[in-house]
């Protein structure tokens, strides 16, 4: 006897009450059921109609003879039977089935239509299918594997973890859909972290798992899906590291992970079908009620698969310390980066890190913790060697302050001069060859310039005359003396007696100003 027959025996006893319990004359009778008939009625099967008179003298004469039995709704004798005009047509559904486990009842309704010029409602084909045993299981052609219970011995033993979208939350005046980053230690159910970000990559995947190992530990093992992500150099250098076991779900097999399936349901029946009844909450506000609704709710609830509150059963776990700076370096960001000419710093996300002078222009691999604030960058050569430690600055302001000072320079064993008097002999004689007197012609000249560099050394009180000077102050002394012919030892000596500081920068100005005035 099922629970909708006794409704229906409850409907009429209360409809037809009077007239059961004999509370009603038996004239009155036929003008009680009558007034019943034009009335409408909302019925236990949820339909509002009228009853017709001979349904409600059937009723009353039912019940006289069968008591309550008789107001019970009767099953039909052919009930989960098939009806004699379908009997074909369910017959050949069941040979299609059988010859192409893959047909759906879509297909098949499309060889009952042109055969018998009608189709099956899919319920109905479907219920008669497993009647006969025409389904892709049963005919063997799908073998789904048989699985068994997930579960550990103790704490910190495997840890399942998953994405999944959450509610909207307001970021720059709009509403954005959030994304739900969580770990679940399999033993006792305890949420080991649990954070909802604005994305839903790498990034924040190890974000989530760092704050779980800071907190309590390294696993043993770790479940997670079989996305991309799950497979980045980042997450399987770190697990190596630390003696975990990264596993994956396999392919196109939803059910293996039943476990964080779970509590994912569970969050998003308890927690954020609340949030969403409210107003809409901003990230740090979501994450915030969300912490508490873990400790102060979920952690301290029985749980009915372990029969112990998840803190409770996590408490006895055995902790694996993680060393974090070892760790956080494995997730360490590598970009390479040309050390600007200029200004000799590198740019990263928009940040300018100053860089020793020394490597400007170089090609450099630049190092930096993507999780941490960016006031540092670590410099590597392309060939993996460490450089230098390059620190956040301002352009504007600058960091790197004067250049060091050169070392003196210490005066060549060869002589420049030397060379140029050779060059200057061997031009003399190819001019000789060809029939100039060159060396006359170059006696017009008033003041030689070995003799100008000599009295230049003199003055500067350089011992050893012009070979005390070096081979880039010969040079400079040399387009000096070649543009301007009009030297001499006076305007030299005035020049030197002016200048101060008494350098050759200082005096060569002051020589080319006193040329100039009196050549105008």
């Amino acid at each position: 006897m099922s629970r909708n027959e006794d409704d229906w025996a409850v409907f009429w006893c209360n409809l037809l009450g009077p007239i059961l319990l004999d509370n009603i004359e038996p004239g009155e009778r036929r003008r009680f059921l009558k007034h019943l008939s034009q009335q409408e009625f909302l019925l236990p099967n949820g339909v509002r109609k009228r009853i017709s008179l001979s349904t409600l003298r059937r009723r009353v004469r039912e019940f006289r003879q069968r008591r309550l039995d008789g107001l019970r709704r009767r099953p039909r004798s052919d009930r989960g039977g098939v009806r004699r005009r379908r009997q074909a047509m369910i017959e050949r559904a069941v040979a299609l089935k059988r010859e192409q486990p893959q047909r759906n009842p879509k297909m098949i309704n499309t060889f009952l239509e042109r055969e018998f010029g009608r189709t099956i409602p899919k319920a109905t084909m479907n219920r008669h299918l497993r009647l006969a045993g025409a389904t892709r299981r049963k005919l063997g052609h799908v073998d789904p594997p048989v699985r068994c219970r997930w579960t550990r011995d103790q704490a910190n033993a495997l840890w399942v973890g998953d994405f999944a979208d959450g509610p909207r939350v307001l970021h720059r005046g709009q509403a954005i859909r959030s994304h739900l980053s969580i770990w679940i230690d399999c033993h006792s159910r305890y949420v080991v972290e649990g954070r909802y970000y604005f994305r839903e990559n790498l990034d924040i995947l190890m974000d989530s798992l760092l704050r779980a190992w800071g907190a309590h530990g390294a696993s043993r093992e770790l479940y997670v899906d079989n996305a991309k992500v799950y497979h980045s150099n980042a997450l399987r250098l770190a697990t190596t590291e630390l003696n975990i076991h990264l596993r994956h779900r396999p392919p196109r097999d939803p059910p293996a992970g039943g476990v964080i399936e779970r509590i994912i349901q569970t969050v998003q029946g308890q927690f954020e079908a609340e949030v969403r009844a409210g107003h809409v909450l901003t990230l740090d506000e979501l994450n915030h009620y969300f912490q508490a609704w873990l400790h102060a709710g979920y952690h301290q609830t029985v749980h009915t698969a372990t029969g112990q509150t998840p803190h409770e059963r996590f408490q006895q776990r055995l902790r694996r310390n993680v060393t974090m700076s070892d760790v956080l370096k494995l997730f360490h960001v590598r970009e390479r980066r040309t050390v600007h000419r200029d200004f000799s710093d590198v740019q990263v996300h928009n940040r300018y890190f100053a860089v020793d002078r020394k490597l400007r222009g170089d090609r450099v691999v630049v190092s930096f913790d993507p999780y941490s604030p960016l006031e540092e960058v670590r410099i590597y050569s392309l060939h993996g060697e460490f450089l230098t430690v390059a620190k956040r600055y301002e352009r504007e302001r600058g960091a790197h302050g004067p250049a060091p000072p050169q070392p003196p320079q210490t005066p060549l064993d060869h002589s420049y001069l030397k060379l140029l008097e050779e060059q200057h002999e061997q031009q003399i004689r190819r001019e000789a060859e060809q029939g100039m007197d060159y060396h006359r012609a170059q006696q017009s000249r008033l003041w030689p310039f070995p003799a100008f560099a000599a009295a230049f050394a003199k003055l500067l009180g350089r011992k050893g005359g012009a070979s005390g000077l070096s081979t880039s102050e010969l040079e400079a002394l040399e387009q000096v003396h070649r543009r301007n012919p009009k030297i001499t030892l006076r305007l030299l000596e005035k020049a030197v007696a002016r200048a101060d500081p008494r350098t050759i920068p200082v005096i060569v100005h002051h020589l080319q100003n006193d040329l100039t005035e009196g050549g105008s």
